[in-house]
């Protein structure tokens, strides 16, 4: 998967309207670098917006979303990973590359997006569930049958969700955020785990880094809430859209 990856889908008929996914998991730019053995190295430029963006600059309605990209190992551990202009840091907190990629993408929505013809949203990321672990180090989450019904068993609220928040409140665009992340904690049984693959052996079903996943959501399930809530935003929008402006 990489950051110029596109997929297009157009509904005709009574609606008339296309849908395009840019695949662009960072928001901004993953790059490679000349490493000192002569060969490439993997960064990504924290000051530059995903190849992409001029493509749907101009769409009447923009979803955004980032977030689980930034746990993984490379971008967790930061080192010699993030870059700004030619320079690469040994080392940077992955909070603060976080809030670095998301102002250049805030600045970037600000200069190019037009807010009286697109509708722009930035929708939340949503929780895994492993226990005993993380995807990568024997994590589970097949055992799980029903939805957490207690706040106090919650994880954390993700702190990149709060420097997005941040960042959000003082960008001149007004962006629609539909904060996800808190109700979908709540349905640790919503994961495919190991039954997206049928008839799995013992050994199998043990197996993190092959069968066990709970980072991504069955369908029908969590993700269409998601959806009810983007609709819901959308002719909200539409209605206030259509009230008469008070004169002063």
């Amino acid at each position: 998967m990489n950051s110029n990856q596109t997929t297009n889908a157009t509904v005709k008929g009574d609606y008339n309207f296309s849908v395009e996914l840019f695949v662009s998991p960072f928001l901004v730019q993953e790059w490679e670098m000349p490493d000192i053995n002569g060969t490439k190295k993997e960064t990504l430029r924290l000051d530059l917006v995903g190849r992409s963006s001029d493509q749907y600059k101009d769409a009447d309605i923009i979803v955004f979303n980032t977030g689980h990209w930034w746990t993984h190992d490379k971008t967790s551990k930061g080192k010699g990973y993030y870059q700004e202009g030619s320079h690469v840091y040994d080392e940077l907190n992955v909070l603060e590359a976080f809030r670095r990629a998301i102002t250049t993408w805030g600045k970037w929505v600000d200069a190019k997006v037009n807010p009286s013809k697109s509708l722009v949203l930035f929708r939340g990321y949503s929780a895994s569930h492993f226990s005993g672990g993380q995807w990568n180090s024997g994590g589970a989450c097949d055992h799980e049958t029903a939805p957490i019904d207690n706040e106090k068993y919650l994880t954390e609220y993700p702190p990149k969700m709060r420097v997005l928040e941040k960042v959000l409140k003082y960008m001149k665009t007004p962006v629609s955020y539909l904060n996800i992340t808190r109700m979908t904690d709540f349905r640790k049984d919503g994961h495919p785990s190991v039954y997206r693959k049928q008839n799995l052996s013992p050994e199998e079903r043990k197996s993190p880094l092959r069968y066990q996943d709970c980072s991504h959501w069955c369908l029908p399930g969590v993700p269409d809430a998601w959806n009810e809530i983007l609709y819901a935003e959308i002719l909200m929008r539409e209605y206030r859209n259509k009230q008469p402006q008070k004169r002063t």
